[in-house]
């Protein structure tokens, strides 16, 4: 009688390293916070970027705002007779919240191009979950 082999059972396997994931890998590039403290000409670009990005950020404001006021004088220009009410309510009701409004997007726009600067700063390896 031939006798048959039957096929062992797989063999089972015990992983006990770290999940691939898990490793930290070296970064691909330079971090950018290396080159920005060693005072690199790339280094110097990444600043230089963010200040312009505020830069524009306060000019833009300062646009909106010298717009808002410089339309002002027309407001009192009008004859006494119709300017009276009306310059009271431009500016107790119209003024302050649209300057409350242009600050409000300013401070906005900033923290958002510094959060944007971190981001590109930051190694991957170090950002919290």
């Amino acid at each position: 009688m031939a006798e048959q082999q039957q096929p062992s059972p797989p063999r089972r396997e015990i992983v006990t390293g770290v999940p691939r994931g898990a490793r930290r890998r070296a970064p691909a590039h330079t971090p950018a916070r290396s080159e920005i403290s060693e005072q690199t000409t790339l280094g110097a670009t990444y600043v230089r970027a963010l200040m312009r990005s505020q830069l524009r950020a306060g000019l833009g404001a300062l646009a909106a705002l010298v717009l808002l006021v410089g339309t002002l004088p027309l407001v009192f220009a009008l004859p006494h007779a119709t300017a009276g009410p009306l310059v009271w309510v431009v500016l107790g009701l119209l003024v302050y919240p649209v300057m409350w409004l242009i600050a409000r997007w300013y401070v906005t726009r900033a923290e958002r191009n510094e959060a944007d600067f971190t981001g590109l700063v930051m190694d991957p390896a170090e950002r919290s979950p």
